[in-house]
């Protein structure tokens, strides 16, 4: 394990929406399939010692950071898409408002497929959700994605509403916050 003073940010990356089954050893495991891990990092709570779904990884390049971001970003882990992205993420870019409700989803559709072909217009920065039934898991037909920029929510919006997509036509606009 590297020491404090040799650690380099900015080949460390943030991984997010982990299930509470992975350690750091299975996280350490998991991205040495895609660069040489220098050290794993999982936070967690002082008093209930869970882990706060986030974690964090080194590797001992910035390429292998790179590379381990394009591969591993919403791989499944334990049935749930991980979120992959630099450790070092301007704070301010995380509540632009640049988000996007996607509606008359076919059930098929998934947070990969979401990314996937929203990605295409922008940086996102929050893995799509789709809303599902809590019970059966079962999609509800509706989703949302957040971007960087209003640049490319406007250019998803043009370029998707009232497009085919999984068999069905959706609806893609700005979501509001309900009050």
């Amino acid at each position: 394990m590297a020491t404090v003073q040799e650690r380099n940010p900015d080949a460390t990356i943030y991984v997010g929406e982990l299930d509470q089954k992975i350690t750091e050893p299975v996280l350490w495991e998991l991205f040495l399939q895609v660069g040489p891990v220098v050290n794993v990092y999982i936070p967690r709570d002082k008093v209930t010692n869970q882990h706060n779904n986030y974690g964090f990884v080194e590797f001992r390049s910035e390429e292998d950071a790179e590379y381990a971001i394009k591969v591993m970003n919403m791989i499944k882990v334990y049935g749930k898409p991980i979120r992959v992205n630099r450790a070092q993420r301007d704070k301010k870019t995380l509540e632009v408002g640049a988000n996007l409700f996607i509606g008359n989803l076919d059930p098929e559709i998934d947070e990969k497929m979401l990314y996937d072909t929203f990605s295409a217009f922008g940086v996102i920065i929050a893995t799509p959700k789709i809303m599902r039934d809590p019970d059966t898991g079962a999609s509800k037909g509706f989703g949302f994605v957040s971007y960087d920029s209003f640049e490319s929510s406007d250019a998803a919006v043009n370029a998707m509403n009232g497009q085919f997509y999984g068999g069905r036509t959706i609806a893609v606009g700005y979501a509001f916050k309900k009050d």
